[in-house]
C-alpha cells in the first residue's frame, strides 16, 4: 500500500512514516515478525530492553534481523520501560536503552495495577518530567484521564497515549467516549492510543476518533496469520485516519432518507392517473 505523504505525521518536527505503530513480543519466530512488519510498515516498532540481556542484544536472531530490517526501513526503533513500577525504575532504564539503542525516543510505562496494568499516573508523571529534562523524546503510556495527560504535555512530553482497554486483552474501546473529549481538549497534541485494541474495526474506530496513531502488538503476534493480521491493521488505520479527514456524518436520533420526496413517506404522495 502506497503512503500518503500529504498526511504525514510529525512529532517534534520528526516525519513519522505510519500512523499503525508494531510490536515485537510474542510472535512465533523473528521471521515471521520481519515479514509482519514488512506488511504493516509501521512509524515506530517497540523493543523491550528488560526481557533482553546484553549478550542476547547483541548476538541472537531476534535482534540482528530486526537491526538489518530497520536498516532498510524508515521506521524508527521505540525502546519501552516496560514492567517497572516506580519512577526511578522507569529512569534507570530509559538511561540504559538510550545508551544501548542509540536513540532518545522512549516509551514510558510505569505499571501501577499487576492486575489490570493499568498505569501508575503519579509515578508517571514524575517519570516523564525528569525523562524529559534529560533530553528523552518521551511518549508516555497513560490512561484516558484528560488531567493526566495534561500533566503529561506539560512536562514536555511530545504526545500521550491512552489505554484503549488493558493490554492484551483485545477489548477494544471501552470508553470512546473519553478518548473523544481528549480529542477535542487537546486539539494540537499528538494522541496515540495504545493497548487493548484486538480487531482492525477498532483501529479504525480509534482513528476515525481523530488519534493520530495506534498501537498494538498482541493482535498481530498472536493471529494464526501474523502477516495477513499486520497488512489489514495496516489498512484499517489509513481507513480510518481518511474518514476522520473526509469528516465523518452526525448522528441523528431519527431517520433522514437518503432519496426524499417532498420530505413525506410514499402512501402520502398523490398517485398518478395511471396507478
Amino acid at each position: 500500500m502506497m503512503k500518503d505523504n500529504s498526511d504525514a505525521l510529525v512529532i517534534n518536527r520528526e516525519k513519522i512514516g505510519g500512523r499503525l505503530w508494531l510490536g515485537t513480543s510474542h510472535y512465533p519466530s523473528p521471521e515471521v515478525m520481519l515479514r509482519a512488519l514488512d506488511a504493516a510498515q509501521p512509524g515506530f516498532v517497540t523493543v523491550s530492553l528488560r526481557r533482553q540481556t546484553a549478550l542476547e542484544v547483541a548476538d541472537n536472531g531476534y535482534w540482528a534481523g530486526l537491526q538489518d530490517w530497520m536498516t532498510a526501513s524508515d521506521a524508527r526503533l521505540l525502546p519501552n520501560t516496560a514492567g517497572c513500577q516506580s519512577a526511578s525504575e522507569a529512569i534507570r532504564l530509559a538511561v540504559m536503552a538510550r545508551e544501548l539503542f542509540g536513540t532518545s525516543w522512549i516509551k514510558l510505562e510505569v505499571i501501577g495495577d499487576d492486575y489490570t496494568l493499568q498505569p501508575h499516573t503519579l509515578e508517571l508523571v514524575d517519570a516523564a518530567t525528569e525523562l524529559c529534562r534529560q533530553g528523552f523524546d518521551v511518549l508516555p503510556y497513560c490512561t484516558d484521564d484528560l488531567v493526566v495527560c495534561e500533566a503529561l504535555l506539560r512536562a514536555g512530553c511530545h504526545g500521550v497515549m491512552p489505554w484503549a482497554a488493558p493490554i492484551g486483552t483485545g477489548k477494544g474501546l471501552l470508553n470512546p467516549y473519553q478518548l473523544r473529549t481528549l480529542r477535542e481538549r487537546l486539539p494540537e497534541a499528538v494522541i496515540v492510543v495504545d493497548a487493548g485494541i484486538g480487531r482492525p474495526s477498532q483501529a479504525m474506530q480509534a482513528m476515525e476518533l481523530g488519534v493520530d496513531a495506534v498501537l498494538l502488538n498482541t493482535a498481530v503476534a498472536r493471529a494464526h496469520d501474523p502477516v495477513a493480521m499486520a497488512a489489514a491493521f495496516s489498512a484499517a488505520v489509513v481507513g480510518g485516519r481518511r474518514a476522520w479527514a473526509a469528516g465523518l456524518m452526525a448522528e441523528r436520533d431519527i431517520a433522514s432518507p437518503s432519496t426524499a420526496v417532498a420530505g413525506l413517506p410514499f402512501w402520502h404522495q398523490p398517485m398518478g392517473r395511471d396507478a
